[in-house]
C-alpha cells in the first residue's frame, strides 16, 4: 500500500500543536512540511495565517485546529475561530466536538455544532475533519458521531487530539472505517513506522504526526532506494 516516500508523505498531516512551541519551531514545521511535500502542516489557529503564507505556491495544505484541545467552547466561539482561520488561508480545519455534550447525550447540540462548522467550511471551499477524542467515548457514542458526521458531510472523522488520556487505536480506526462514509484520520501516539503502516493498512487516509522526520528516516532505512 505504501511503496514510495511520496505515498507515505501524502498520508501525513505534519503537526506541531504543543502549547510551548515557539514561533521559530512553528516556522520550521511549516518549512519541513513544504520541503517534504506532506499532505498538510497542522498548526494552532493563531498561526494559521503565517502558515498559509509560508506554504503559498506549494501543494501542501494549511491545516489548523478549532476548539482545541477540549472542544468545550461555545458554538459561536468555534464559528468565529473557524471563520478567522478560513479568512487567513486555512484549507483544512480539524474541529474538536463538544465532548461534554456527547457524554451528556445532547445529540441535538452536537449535530447543530458539527453541521454549522462543516457548512461554514464548505461554503469557503475548504474541508473539515471532526475530532472525536475516542479515549473518553463508548462504542455507541463513537458510532453515533460517525452517523452525525455522515449527515453533516464531514470530510474526515478523526480519532483524537493527542491530548486526551490516549490517542489513536487500531480498534477505533476499524470501527470508524465501518460506520463513517468519510475517510478516517488517525492521530495521537503514532511514533514508529510499523504503527504508521498498520493504520494505513486499516484504511486511515491521513495520519497526524509530529515525528514525521524520524518516521521518514525509518522508512528510508527499511526501504533504501536503488
Amino acid at each position: 500500500m505504501i511503496d514510495t516516500r511520496a505515498q507515505l508523505l501524502a498520508r501525513i498531516d505534519h503537526t506541531l500543536l504543543a502549547p510551548n512551541a515557539t514561533q521559530h519551531q512553528l516556522e520550521d514545521a511549516c518549512m519541513l512540511g513544504r520541503h517534504l511535500k506532506t499532505a498538510s502542516v497542522c498548526v494552532p489557529s493563531f498561526f494559521a495565517g503565517r502558515c498559509a503564507r509560508m506554504l503559498a505556491g506549494s501543494h501542501v495544505k494549511t491545516c489548523t485546529v478549532i476548539g482545541f484541545p477540549h472542544g468545550d467552547q461555545p458554538l459561536r466561539v468555534k464559528l468565529h475561530e473557524a471563520e478567522q482561520c478560513l479568512v487567513e488561508g486555512a484549507e483544512e480545519l480539524d474541529m474538536v466536538v463538544n465532548i461534554s455534550d456527547v457524554k451528556s447525550g445532547h445529540w441535538r447540540f452536537v449535530r447543530k455544532e458539527i453541521a454549522q462548522l462543516v457548512t461554514m467550511t464548505h461554503d469557503a471551499g475548504q474541508k473539515m475533519k471532526v475530532i472525536f477524542e475516542n479515549c473518553y467515548l463508548s462504542q455507541l457514542e463513537k458510532i453515533r458521531l460517525c452517523q452525525i458526521c455522515n449527515e453533516a458531510g464531514a470530510d474526515w472523522v478523526k480519532t483524537s487530539t493527542g491530548y486526551g488520556t490516549s490517542g489513536a487505536t487500531l480498534d477505533d480506526v476499524r470501527l470508524m472505517k465501518q460506520h463513517a462514509r468519510s475517510p478516517v484520520k488517525a492521530a495521537g501516539g503514532i511514533r514508529d513506522l510499523t504503527t504508521f503502516l498498520q493504520y494505513c493498512e486499516l484504511g486511515a487516509d491521513r495520519i497526524g504526526l509530529s515525528r514525521t522526520a524520524s518516521i521518514l528516516a525509518e522508512f528510508d532505512a527499511r526501504y533504501p532506494s536503488e
